[in-house]
């Protein structure tokens, strides 16, 4: 089987693999299930081992940690879906193992070898592989050799079996040809203007009569939507760092920790582009410096995108052998070849970032509130347990103030109150879900803060009173009567237009727009004008409110795209793109949901949730 570097199925593979790399650095953490093999499900004749499922589990719990920025719990992790989504991932892997087992479908070793090799977490600083690195982070990750090259092997064959099963997908011209027409059709159109000043004599302000009876006729406009009277308890990490205090040491050591964000050695930012041997990255480069082709058309010609070449910011150790040549160039080019572990390559220098360092007295207030906010965070978390047992001993969310340091308060909660504890979305979600006889609950914050409320009562939607809005409804009523005034006039206009009278000859300013497509900017015009204009035929005006001001609009052609023009080009193979994954996704969600179906499926639910449990 070929080992080809550049093939889609080592791409495919490589979501995973690295993933299961991320783990094992970041160490695993879960106590093992024994030395048996324990199972927490089959699928056909695959077992789904009680490891496979803490490991997985684990992943996507760190994940999930690292997206929200605090520590989280099993129950909470529940919250999110995640028992089920590893359940699923594993179950699925489990049937394609199994349908690839049928078929044959598997990765040689010299496969298995080279992307191991391969892997940056396993090289030393020479860019060769480092076994003492590889003993480690497996080590770490509760994983022998054996298991982790099996589950390489095992990814490669899945992928192998995604492509063959997604390989002939293709975005059907039937469908991409609408498409492109809709998305690239260009219009020819007019539009003129009307606001206050085009009036006849200025609005004013209404009389009592008037407001009133304007008031009482748009009434939903200033009624309070109904909403909830709530008692809340909560405390935040910030209402804690009063309490807290980091000394010298502890600041220090927080800094060495953070020494490679303090001090960064000068980095270089560089593209890396792989080529078949020294030969074609010689000619490359020469043909590249002679200004006979650019770097960009080498890569394309490559079949491969600009970020597939892109490494970042690197330092010089970090480029390994190709250090010293791109760290040579005084100023962005291009430099090489240099034979690197992934094979000949030659280097993109695009911008040199000077070297860093950020004194401990500079970085002393940043560590603090770092440091203390870490602390009040792992504070809060560890407290989670009493908050939880005094609401589950029968304690009101009042009580529960009383009771520890957490604040009460009460709100009128209604759907567009966003202030005070109302700010966090965790809460307005609470407030919304929240029904009489609900039981209080501790409910995580976005910052690691925590609250539990209960329901006082239910309020119903309620007009606010005029003279407690008046000046908003006389800033209302105006722009209702400058609106229906223009509106009128615009008619109008519409009507001249119509007898023959030609737009731009009306005394009006207006503008002309040539060749806008539905997804070009109109400039301080709103985007329903231009919406509007792709809804008429040629000839035809229609008229767009915006506030005080009224569009009148004409359409004057109507352009297909340009078959040859490279903007339609890309509208086209950006189209296709998506339509082909799209078909792919459905293609092979289909292929998995027949496997499963075809084969026994077996959970030991006992199993699962002591798998759980453990974390």
């Amino acid at each position: 089987m070929s080992s080809n570097k550049n093939s889609k199925g080592k791409k495919l593979g490589a979501g995973l693999l690295m993933g299961l790399l991320a783990l094992s650095l970041l160490g695993f953490g879960v106590e093992g299930f024994g030395t048996a093999r324990q199972t927490i499900g089959t699928v056909g004749d695959r077992d789904i081992t009680a490891d496979e499922y803490a490991r997985t589990l684990q992943n996507d719990l760190r994940a999930l940690q690292a997206q929200l920025g605090q520590p989280i719990t099993m129950e909470q992790a529940r919250l999110f879906g995640l028992d089920q989504r590893a359940l699923e991932q594993l179950i699925d892997q489990a049937a394609l193992n199994t349908e690839a087992d049928r078929l044959g479908v598997s990765a040689g070793d010299e496969t298995v070898q080279a992307e191991i090799l391969a892997i940056p977490s396993f090289q030393g600083l020479d860019g060769s592989f480092d076994r003492e690195s590889y003993r480690f982070a497996l080590q770490n990750a509760g994983l022998s050799e054996a298991e982790f090259e099996t589950s390489i092997r095992e990814e490669i064959s899945r992928s192998i079996l995604q492509l063959a099963t997604i390989g002939g997908a293709s975005a059907p011209e039937g469908l991409v040809e609408p498409l492109l027409e809709y998305q690239a059709q260009t219009r020819d159109f007019t539009v003129l203007t009307l606001t206050a000043d085009d009036l006849d004599s200025p609005v004013g302000q209404p009389n009592n009569a008037e407001l009133t009876a304007y008031y009482e006729a748009n009434l939903e406009r200033y009624t309070l939507p109904a909403g909830k009277r709530l008692d809340y308890a909560w405390i935040t990490p910030e209402m804690l760092l009063d309490t807290l205090e980091a000394d010298e040491d502890e600041l220090r050591a927080a800094y060495e920790a953070r020494a490679s964000q303090y001090r960064q050695p000068e980095r270089r930012l560089v593209e890396r582009l792989i080529l078949p041997d020294m030969t074609a990255a010689q000619d490359a480069l020469d043909r590249i410096t002679s200004g006979e082709t650019t770097f960009e058309d080498v890569v394309a010609a490559r079949g491969l995108t600009l970020d597939d070449t892109d490494m970042g910011d690197v330092t010089r150790e970090a480029l390994g052998a190709a250090g010293d040549t791109v760290f040579a160039l005084n100023e962005p080019g291009v430099a090489g070849p240099v034979e690197t572990n992934l094979g000949p390559a030659i280097f993109r220098m695009n911008a040199i970032l000077a070297a860093r360092e950020t004194p401990f007295e500079d970085a002393r207030t940043e560590l603090r509130d770092a440091l203390l906010m870490d602390r009040a965070r792992r504070i809060l978390a560890e407290n989670i347990d009493l908050y939880e047992d005094l609401l589950a001993g029968g304690a009101t969310v009042t009580q529960l103030a009383n009771e520890t340091e957490m604040q009460a308060g009460q709100i009128d909660w209604r759907p567009d109150v966003q202030s005070g504890i109302a700010a966090y979305e965790e809460f307005r979600d609470a407030a919304r879900s929240v029904q009489a006889g609900d039981f209080a609950e501790i409910l995580i914050l976005e910052d690691g803060g925590m609250f539990a409320l209960e329901l006082v009562e239910e309020l119903p939607a309620a007009p606010r009173p005029l003279e407690d809005i008046r000046t908003q409804a006389v800033q209302d009523w105006q722009t209702a009567e400058i609106r229906a005034r223009l509106s009128a006039q615009a008619d109008a206009l519409i009507a001249e237009v119509e007898s023959g009278t030609e737009i731009d000859a009306l005394g009006i300013d207006s503008l002309r727009f040539a060749d806008l497509s539905r997804s070009d900017p109109v400039p301080d015009l709103p985007r329903a004008v231009l919406t509007q204009a792709f809804e008429l035929q040629s000839g035809e005006l229609a008229t767009v409110t915006d506030g005080a001001r009224v569009h009148v609009v004409q359409l004057h052609a109507v352009a297909s795209p340009d078959p040859d023009l490279d903007t339609t080009q890309q509208i086209r193979r950006a189209l296709e793109s998506q339509i082909t994954q799209s078909y792919t996704q459905d293609l092979f969600g289909y292929f998995s949901g027949a496997l499963r179906q075809s084969m026994p499926i077996t959970l030991n639910q006992q199993m699962i949730d002591a798998v759980q449990q453990s974390f």
